[in-house]
């Protein structure tokens, strides 16, 4: 199987990260977490988004904050599919940083989700992946199934309370 390879802007992102890890790990796939700056380490950035395919990876995340410039400069660099998490920051609560994300321009394209939207970013790159295994596509059909069936006893609950 393929590895999704995360790439932080600062440690401060971690906990945006950990609910991306916390969904590939209950979805059985690896993964390789990295802090790379778009900006500070840009050297790095291109060298790890570059080598990406030959090293194992399938899809990449890459999450930043304000300017957010990480995902396109990784996507700038690979072929592989892309998907950008715009991190809320203290100034404009993420909407720099979603704005910097998904407007790419033509033939750099990043899928972006939520800000703030780890989890949703593993359970994109968990379909990605999927096209292509059969095992991992079932394991999230089962999970889609277990999702709805919570919603669903919540549902039962409310209505007897109410």
């Amino acid at each position: 199987m393929k590895k999704v390879g995360i790439i932080m802007g600062s440690d401060s992102d971690l906990p945006i990260i950990k609910k991306a890890t916390d969904t590939l790990r209950a979805l059985d796939i690896p993964y390789e977490v990295h802090i790379y700056s778009a900006h500070r380490t840009p050297e790095q950035a291109k060298d790890f988004a570059a080598n990406a395919r030959k090293n194992g990876f399938g899809v990449l995340i890459a999450a930043a904050g304000m300017a957010a410039h990480l995902a396109g400069a990784i996507a700038a660099n690979t072929t592989l599919p892309v998907i950008g998490i715009p991190c809320k920051s203290s100034v404009l609560d993420g909407m720099d940083a979603l704005l910097s994300t998904v407007m790419m321009p033509t033939g750099i394209p990043v899928a972006t989700v939520a800000i703030n939207g780890g989890g949703n970013a593993a359970l994109l790159a968990a379909q990605i992946l999927a096209v292509e295994d059969a095992a991992l596509a079932d394991r999230l059909d089962r999970k889609r199934a277990a999702d709805a069936a919570a919603v669903l006893e919540k549902d039962a609950r409310v209505m007897e309370q109410l």
